[in-house]
């Protein structure tokens, strides 16, 4: 039995309060956390690290400058149980960047009267080259 949403929709991408959830924002974080670019600590808080520049850079997000502006009460990332994977996904000022990074570059589109992100083709693309085949797969092959 599934947990959490039963909308297909709502269960593939869709908002946290700012940030991606959803397979996609499971997927997001277990790449950033596979690629050094950020680590997850036992105290439920989370590091960028020096590697989330250049993880980041084929998306176009530049991560140093971001991270050092804002509010200093909230953290540069942390994780986020996701509860229709039950797995995490990335929360923080990180996360609320990449979000508005993928909506201001028309990867992803919020669908009306719902949390729910619709990933573009532009999106699908841009997302699977950046993501890698096999975790972009766990991505759309629910």
């Amino acid at each position: 039995m599934a947990v959490g949403p039963r909308d297909a929709a709502l269960r593939q991408a869709r908002t946290c309060y700012d940030h991606i959830a959803g397979r996609l924002g499971v997927a997001i974080a277990a790449h950033l956390l596979e690629q050094g670019a950020i680590a997850f600590d036992d105290e439920a808080g989370g590091q960028v690290t020096e590697r989330a520049e250049a993880v980041l850079r084929p998306l176009g997000l530049a991560t140093q400058e971001a991270l050092a502006t804002g509010a200093a009460r909230r953290p540069p990332c942390r994780p986020c149980l996701d509860w229709s994977e039950r797995r995490p996904h990335m929360a923080g000022r990180l996360g609320a960047m990449l979000c508005v990074h993928c909506l201001d570059r028309g990867w992803l589109r919020r669908a009306a009267g719902s949390r729910a992100l619709e990933i573009t083709p532009q999106g699908a693309v841009a997302l699977r080259d950046w993501l890698g085949v096999a975790r972009w797969s766990e991505v759309v092959n629910a």
